[in-house]
């Protein structure tokens, strides 16, 4: 099979970033939420720079790209982060990860305003299909261990990082394609550079309020371990070697894979439950996706 590699990579992305719901929801319950995101940035940021040092590839922007950076790495490295550990304290690692995938229907809803693109009535179809899917998962998730009113405020917030994260892909696509352009590489880690930064305030602030997490266990810290260095570093480089060698379009079908391993996952290794919500969810979110992303036929 040709590029066979690639795929197997492409694969393995897919499952890591499935298993970092169950890592994220294990960390956010035992350290707290700003002090995980710093932590596993500080370790992340590390391995970006060692790697750009390796390949031979450390470029530093210019004046003028470090102003929409900034406003990346605080989308994506705090805001994002900030919803993510929030929300994971409260929902269950199946259900965040069927909630996430809403954000390809938010880029392409702020398309719209910020590139110009045409909300046409396939957008407004996948719109619809995924905002019922998030219905179902919100209100009949399998997960009722969980109390109602916790699993709403963490899949609310887990929808704001889906915001969050598209807010960024639009930002990256105005830095990759515009004046003195970027390549996601860079873009990815002097933003994640930027965001840890502006996450350090937040860190000082914590520590005063509540302390250092000192009764964490091992296994908590080594699943932020895992979210740093193979959801977020090594994932990336495969992922972006996968768009270089087989394209985006055929490298995005894997993410549609995430929420299955997330849910195994969280039904594995976390003891979460399964339900045939979860695959009406899975179905009217993707197809949802799908339509949003897809384009309008022209007319001949």
């Amino acid at each position: 099979m040709k590029n066979a590699s690639t795929h197997l990579k492409l694969l393995a992305v897919a499952i890591i970033w499935g298993l970092g719901w169950v890592a994220g929801r294990v960390a956010a319950l035992e350290i707290h939420p700003f002090t995980a995101g710093w932590v596993r940035y500080i370790i992340a940021v590390a391995c970006f720079l060692l790697f750009l040092k390796a390949t031979k590839q450390w470029i530093l922007p210019s004046r003028d790209q470090w102003k929409i950076i900034t406003a990346i790495g605080f989308l994506s490295t705090f805001l994002y982060q900030a919803f993510f550990m929030y929300g994971m304290r409260w929902t269950a690692a199946g259900d965040a990860s069927l909630m996430i995938t809403f954000n390809p229907v938010f880029t392409a809803i702020l398309a719209v305003p910020f590139l110009g693109e045409k909300f046409d009535f396939r957008l407004g179809m996948g719109l619809l299909s995924a905002v019922c899917g998030v219905v179902v998962i919100a209100w009949y998730s399998p997960n009722i261990d969980l109390p109602i009113n916790e699993r709403l405020l963490g899949d609310a917030l887990i929808g704001m990082a889906a915001l969050s994260w598209a807010c960024t892909t639009i930002l990256m696509k105005k830095a990759m394609t515009g004046e003195n352009p970027m390549s996601p590489l860079h873009l990815t880690v002097w933003s994640s550079v930027v965001g840890l930064l502006i996450q350090t305030p937040a860190v000082i602030w914590e520590y005063s309020q509540i302390g250092f997490p000192t009764d964490a266990s091992l296994e908590g810290w080594a699943w932020l371990a895992f979210l740093a260095i193979f959801s977020t570093v090594l994932s990336y480089v495969w992922f972006a070697d996968g768009i270089r060698t087989i394209g985006a379009g055929r490298s995005a079908m894997y993410v549609y894979l995430v929420p299955i391993f997330g849910i195994l996952s969280g039904w594995l290794l976390l003891d979460e439950k399964l339900g045939i919500s979860l695959v009406a969810s899975f179905i009217l979110i993707v197809g949802g996706v799908y339509l949003a992303q897809s384009k309008e036929p022209s007319s001949t």
